[in-house]
């Protein structure tokens, strides 16, 4: 077998955890105005919103020689103060690069919902975009209701929280490993 040797570096596994670090925290940010600014053009400018204040940000981690080196990928949770017990997971993003790893989109919603759950979540939601929904419902959730939202079609989807063990330490999180999508 030969390699070639310009081939881009591709990570082989990935730490999935809550964006602890400065440098994690403005990665994600960063991640999401490219995906949802940039790339989709749903937001002009800037993404953030008054959930940002609250929400826990979570990332995933590529790694380089053992040692993390990029964040590929990003989704907030948040609890909602009103309803205590109902959890809301958002901004879901994974950069360009990384979008055929199925276990970084899969890795995300399993510590979004498993954090959660550990922290007394008794519902968990997300508005998912219509051309993710099926990835949700491998993933066992279940679409509630068909929406519009930013001008995209999105369905209001509930996971099954008995698929999501309660995660005590998203501070560490979890290792994936790629495979392909």
């Amino acid at each position: 077998m030969i390699l070639d040797p310009v081939a881009p570096y591709q990570p082989s596994h990935f730490r999935i955890k809550f964006a602890t670090s400065p440098w994690e925290q403005r990665a994600c940010v960063a991640l999401r105005r490219q995906v949802f600014c940039t790339e989709q053009g749903i937001f002009a400018g800037d993404d953030r919103d008054d959930i940002d204040a609250h929400a826990i940000p979570i990332c995933a981690l590529s790694s380089l020689g053992g040692d993390t080196d990029a964040v590929v990928g990003t989704v907030r949770i948040h609890e909602v103060a009103e309803r205590p017990g109902e959890w809301w997971g958002s901004r879901l993003a994974v950069a360009r690069a990384f979008r055929g790893t199925a276990a970084l989109g899969a890795g995300l919603i399993q510590v979004a919902v498993s954090a959660a759950h550990a922290r007394g979540c008794t519902r968990f939601l997300a508005h998912v975009q219509e051309r993710n929904v099926a990835l949700f419902q491998a993933l066992n959730w279940a679409s509630l209701d068909a929406v519009e939202l930013h001008g995209r079609p999105h369905h209001l989807m509930q996971a099954d929280l008995a698929a999501y063990p309660p995660m005590h330490d998203p501070e560490h999180g979890l290792v994936t490993f790629r495979r392909a999508a």
